[in-house]
């Protein structure tokens, strides 16, 4: 019975082990108010710190030390050898780092949360920071995280400004077009002079099927909305709609109407469509 009850705690205790070990599959923006570790340099040694958003820098590293992982897998620390803060902004990209387990913290000298994170939490339940987060979660195609904020956001004032383009961008992106529809209809409503509001209610009529109202937007947005900026890319992205139902004379239809084969832009993509058409 001592040797089976032996066994058993060495099988747990190996068990734990093996899910302590650091794994890298975290992009920087799914890692926002974690410590984290990048992958080991040439000598074994692990960089680590806190990742947090500052509300005016964005995505930040603040670089705590650096630590080896010895044959027991323990940490071992490494002091930072400059004094004070080292503070890097971050830019959104493919690099993974491990989410550091809560085990090793006090092998590392570190609590869940740093004590400075404080003062970068003020106000975080108010619509302009929840607005602002879901804004940069959006701009680095993190939809899901974005909405998070966003809805939240839009139970307090809906009526603030740049919300509703912003949900309806969440929506596009996560693929619940019939979302965007809703709430984009919502918001060229109150701001019909919005070019960057109809480009995402017509991206929407699109992936909804409604290449239709589509097109009455399209029109629209040319007889009514003075900013031109995206006025081929919405004709584009009509014209990709009849290039995926393979309607050859729609789709030369389109080309002669809008002649968005002569933008510099898109002609080049145009003529690629063309002959995929062709064949």
């Amino acid at each position: 019975m001592k040797n089976l009850l032996l066994t058993l705690i060495f099988l747990i205790t190996l068990n734990c082990f093996s899910q302590e070990k650091l794994i890298f599959n975290s992009k920087f923006t799914q890692s926002e108010d974690k410590w984290v570790a990048f992958e080991a340099d040439s000598i074994g040694s692990h960089n680590f710190g806190f990742i947090y958003i500052d509300s005016q820098a964005g995505l930040t590293f603040d670089y705590a030390g650096s630590f080896k992982i010895d044959n027991n897998g323990a940490f071992i620390f490494k002091k930072k050898e400059t004094e004070g803060a080292m503070k890097v902004r971050l830019e959104p990209n493919n690099v993974l780092v491990a989410t550091i387990p809560e085990s090793h913290f006090s092998e590392l000298g570190i609590s869940k949360f740093p004590e400075w994170l404080k003062f970068y939490k003020k106000d975080e339940n108010a619509i302009e920071r929840l607005y602002k987060w879901g804004y940069m979660y959006n701009g680095w195609n993190e939809c899901a995280k974005a909405l998070e904020f966003l809805e939240k956001a839009n139970k307090i004032n809906p009526d603030y400004k740049g919300l509703r383009v912003e949900l309806g961008f969440s929506y596009n992106c996560l693929n619940q077009s019939e979302k965007a529809i809703v709430i984009l209809k919502q918001a060229v409503e109150h701001e019909p002079n919005d070019a960057y509001i109809y480009k995402e209610l017509l991206y929407s009529q699109i992936h909804n099927n409604q290449l239709e109202e589509a097109i009455k937007t399209y029109e629209k947005i040319i007889k009514d909305v003075k900013n031109k900026t995206y006025n081929t890319e919405n004709a584009y992205n009509i014209l990709g709609a009849y290039y995926r139902q393979k309607n050859l004379e729609k789709f030369n239809e389109w080309i002669a109407k809008t002649e968005i084969d002569k933008d510099k832009r898109f002609g080049p993509y145009v003529e690629k469509l063309k002959k995929e058409l062709d064949k």
